[in-house]
């Protein structure tokens, strides 16, 4: 019976670790596709000495992004304290930030800082934080560097 407890619990870990690494590798997949989507921007207007190819990207602070929705002003959320759990969709299919959606054991953290004598290449980390079922609390953190591949402002690509 206890080789079969030890073995639930290994799995149950398992898991939860690659539910974690997935959801923390969508938050830099997420972050790359709203810089990439400045490049649309910047491509597609006359006047682009406005726009930041690093978007909205908070620096120095943690946040949230909501995979589900790239809007460059919508996706990123500052967190004041603890980021909110994500929430899964009300089929089951989906992590995200949806009204009607219910908490999840999992909260995602996402950090920017500039690399230090630059301002072309942002640090990112993800952690993934989660309660186990018997109350110890676990985390899994990736890093990912984030560059300005693009010169900003440039109307041709």
């Amino acid at each position: 019976m206890t080789l079969t407890a030890q073995s639930l619990s290994a799995a149950l870990y398992a898991r939860d670790q690659i539910a974690a690494y997935n959801l923390a590798q969508e938050g830099i997949e997420a972050v790359r596709a709203i810089r990439d989507s400045q490049v649309l921007q910047i491509s597609q207007t006359t006047d682009a000495s406005s726009i930041d190819l690093f978007g909205n990207i908070p620096v120095n602070q943690d946040f949230i992004i909501d995979g589900l929705d790239l809007d460059t002003a919508t996706a990123m959320e500052t967190c004041a304290g603890v980021c909110p759990p994500l929430q899964l969709s009300p089929d089951g299919a989906l992590f995200g930030y949806g009204a009607g959606w219910v908490p999840t054991k999992f909260i995602r953290t996402l950090h920017g800082e500039y690399v230090p004598g630059t301002e072309d290449e942002i640090r990112l980390s993800v952690t993934v934080s989660w309660e186990t079922g018997v109350g110890q609390i676990r985390t899994f953190t990736i890093y990912e560097n984030v560059y300005r591949w693009l010169a900003d402002g440039s109307a041709a690509l």
